[in-house]
Parts: structure tokens; sequence; C-alpha cells
């Protein structure tokens, strides 16, 4: 268990027209930076197993919070969190700690992000490492189309676009249940039910499977999403089709060396296509659910450091 307490010092660091809340951890370590980027609805919290390891191992470590999440700036207009804008924060980022290129982890949504920073950013990005969320194929139709024509307008990326502040409104309301249900591990198979997930998740009243985190960690993620609310961190969904035009022109192919970390148990599957795109690509899988370096924290250290190792010889 990692109390807060024993989590970085936040600072606060104005970079591309927002301010965002960071906690960085080896300073000691200048000239080998690597950013850790969460995921939805998460914190720079979720990466607190990661940060001491990767100190240990000799590394300047920056866990943001991005855009819309925790003390960081949450921009009332939609656009404002398109793939441009949040690899633009991370651009934005280096520049201030004065580095040319990082090394960057991304969980869930954070996957996403490194993904698409890779992408436009080739230059700034010397290595990735990935969890749960292996690249997405930029297919013929926007993401968002396709999702509504394969999985309908219930499914939880459908809705958020199609409806806006109707599920913000209920997760608000419910902050506690809601994540309390969601950070869980080894859940019972059920049928999907009806309606939309997360808005089911919210209204539960009992949460199924076992915690991930002990009730003084979870507080932390319910009193940033208490102050913080939803909207900003659902706005990087509302953004998927104009990240898919966004990156019409792009290169597709991501060179980089690549560590892809999936969950046995995820509900997100793995790609098939992955080497097609990122042909230079390690994939490790370990017995988890959604939440990999918190339900497997010791085993994601071990994955990662075995991994970077490689590259330092």
């Amino acid at each position: 268990m990692i109390n807060k307490t024993d989590f970085p010092k936040l600072s606060l660091i104005s970079v591309n027209g927002v301010e965002l809340e960071v906690f960085e951890a080896g300073r000691q370590n200048l000239g080998k930076p690597i950013v850790l980027c969460h995921g939805w609805p998460e914190h720079a919290f979720s990466w607190r197993y990661q940060v001491p390891a990767l100190v240990d191992a000799g590394y300047h470590v920056i866990v943001p919070n991005q855009r819309g999440y925790g003390n960081s700036s949450r921009p009332t207009e939609v656009t404002d969190y398109d793939i441009e804008h949040l690899s633009g924060d991370l651009i934005a980022l280096l520049d201030h700690y004065g580095y040319e290129d990082a090394t960057f982890v991304g969980h869930d949504w954070g996957s996403m992000v490194v993904w698409g920073l890779t992408l436009l950013h080739p230059n700034r990005v010397n290595k990735v490492i990935n969890l749960s969320l292996p690249y997405q194929e930029r297919g013929e139709r926007p993401w968002i189309k396709f999702m509504e024509e394969i999985f309908g307008g219930d499914y939880y990326f459908v809705h958020f676009n199609r409806q806006p502040g109707v599920a913000d409104a209920v997760l608000e309301e419910n902050t506690f249940q809601f994540l309390r249900n969601l950070y869980r591990k080894n859940e019972p198979f059920r049928e999907p039910q009806p309606g939309m997930a997360m808005i089911n998740l919210a209204r539960a009243e009992t949460p199924l499977g076992e915690p991930i985190m002990s009730d003084s960690e979870l507080a932390v993620f319910v009193s940033s999403f208490e102050s913080s609310g939803f909207t900003g961190s659902i706005n990087w969904y509302r953004n998927l089709d104009r990240n898919w035009h966004l990156l019409a022109n792009v290169n597709p192919i991501i060179q980089q060396p690549a560590l892809m970390i999936y969950g046995d148990r995820d509900v997100i599957p793995k790609s098939e296509k992955l080497t097609e795109f990122v042909p230079n690509v390690e994939v490790v899988s370990l017995d988890c659910g959604h939440w990999i370096q918190q339900e497997k924290p010791e085993e994601t250290n071990q994955a990662i450091l075995k991994w970077l190792e490689q590259w330092e010889m």
C-alpha cells in the first residue's frame, strides 16, 4: 500500500496555454527522462508503484495529471482535448525540463495519447511503453462512427459523444460509488446488461469482485474527481473522430522500440496487427485485468525495467 504522503510533491507548471499538475521524482537522474501518462478515469497517482522503482533504476520520472484531471487546467472547449492539444502538452513539458526526447509510458487512454504523440512528434519520443491499449489502426471510417455501427448507441464511447453531458452528470452524482465499483479485479462473468455500462456502474449499489486498492488509495481518486468533475476527462472521448481526421496525413508506422503490456483478463482485446504498425515491439502479457500497473505492480515494474535494461547496454 502506498499513501498519498509517499507520492512525489506536486508542482503546477504552465505549458501549452494550460497549467499542469506534475509529480516529479528522481531529479538527481537528470538526463534520463521517463514520462508516465495515466488513463481514464485515473490520476497520476495510478503510477505510485512505478515511480520509486524507476527512480531507483536511474530515471528522472515525470508524472503529469493531464488536462481535464486533478488540479490541471480544464478548458471549456471540447476541441481543446484533441490529440494535438494533449500531445502538445507533453512536448511542452519536455521543453520545460530541457529535454529533446524521452521515454513515454501510457496506460489506457494514456496509451492512446502516447501512440498519437509518437506519430505526430516522432523526434521527441525515443521509446514507447504502453499498457492495456494497443495501437489503434486508423480505418476507413471515423472511430466513433465505426463503433456506433458495431456496438450501438449505448456503447459508452458512442454515448459520451451522442449524448453530451448525460453521463458526466450521473458520474458526478455518484463519484465514490462509480470509482469504487470500477476499480475491481476478479469480477465474476456477467452477461452484458442493457443500457450504458458506465452509468450502470455508477448506479450499482454493490460492487463485484475484489478492490484493487485500499480505501485510502481510492480516496485520492475520489477526492480528485469530486473536485474536477468528469467532463474534462470525458472530452478526450469526444475528440476521437476529430483525432481520426487530424491523423489522416501522418505516417502510421511507429519505428521506435516499443513494449506492449497486456492484461490477459482485460476486456480490451489484444491486437492481431500490432507488428504491422509497430514493427519493433515486444509483447508481455500479465495475469490480470485492465488496471495492470495497480493490479500487478511488481510484475509490471519487472517487465518495464527488464525491457529498458536492454537499451542501456
